[in-house]
């Protein structure tokens, strides 16, 4: 059983405000979910295998392969602005 002062340092450590009226219905919630949990302690698991997901997980990545370079004369017809064979960009830090 959760007493008000359980609560009120659940709630605190949460940075909930809860009035009188959220503070009894957030205690009812927390009741029943800690019940779900004494159910399941009852629960027979012998010779249940412990498991991290109910499903095998792959990573699904394509070889990193290189690829060719684009032509000088493509990336600079894609910028925005270029000055001298260079891509312009708008300056981002101030020099002093």
């Amino acid at each position: 059983m959760i007493d008000a002062a359980q609560m009120d340092h659940l709630a605190s450590l949460a940075r909930l405000e809860l009035t009188p009226d959220e503070r009894e219905a957030m205690t009812q919630d927390l009741v029943r979910v800690l019940g779900y949990f004494e159910q399941l302690r009852d629960v027979d698991t012998d010779g249940v295998e412990e498991m991290q997901r109910p499903v095998t997980l792959v990573n699904v990545l394509r070889d990193d392969v290189p690829g060719g370079a684009f032509p000088a004369s493509v990336i600079e017809a894609l910028a925005p602005e270029t000055q001298d064979g260079f891509i312009r960009v708008p300056r981002t830090v101030e020099a002093e």
